[in-house]
């Protein structure tokens, strides 16, 4: 890995993955669905989710996100496989929510990925969740309003 191009390029991706994690805990989905190819596939399996293109990419994440009361997602650092243009890689991810409904959710999962260079960057271009662990036992907590002392 001393070749600085493909240090380059898996420094890119990991600023991909940065990026979708930053876009969907702040709402701001267009920037979420230009990470994405034209024709690429979101998967979540266990959810009975796919979304496919940029367009249903952003109306999926926008109407999923809307079901959360609250909800904080954390990566960890997987692996990447580069292959000239393209490449495939692993992500770990712990996040833990309400959704609207009153379900809670804490969970650890790995995004399984495939990535393709374009002219505007590294994007990707299939991602599919799948979980590694999951509790729907009720939450207790809340998310912090006013100053630590109120609590």
């Amino acid at each position: 890995m001393s070749d600085l191009a493909t240090i380059a390029d898996r420094v890119e991706i990991e600023a991909l993955r940065g990026e979708h994690l930053d876009a969907t805990m702040v709402g701001d989905y267009d920037r979420f669905a230009s990470l994405f190819t034209n024709d690429a596939v979101w998967r979540i399996p266990f959810a009975d989710v796919e979304l496919t293109g940029r367009n249903g990419i952003r109306a999926g994440i926008e109407r999923m996100q809307a079901a959360w009361e609250f909800w904080v997602q954390n990566s960890h650092a997987g692996t990447i496989q580069l292959d000239g243009d393209t490449a495939s890689g692993r992500e770990y991810i712990f996040e833990i929510g309400r959704q609207r409904n009153g379900r809670s959710v804490v969970m650890y999962g790995v995004f399984s990925d495939r990535y393709q260079r374009t002219q505007d960057g590294w994007k990707f271009t299939e991602r599919v969740l799948e979980p590694r662990y999951l509790d729907t036992t009720p939450l207790t907590g809340i998310p912090p309003q006013g100053s630590w002392d109120d609590h």
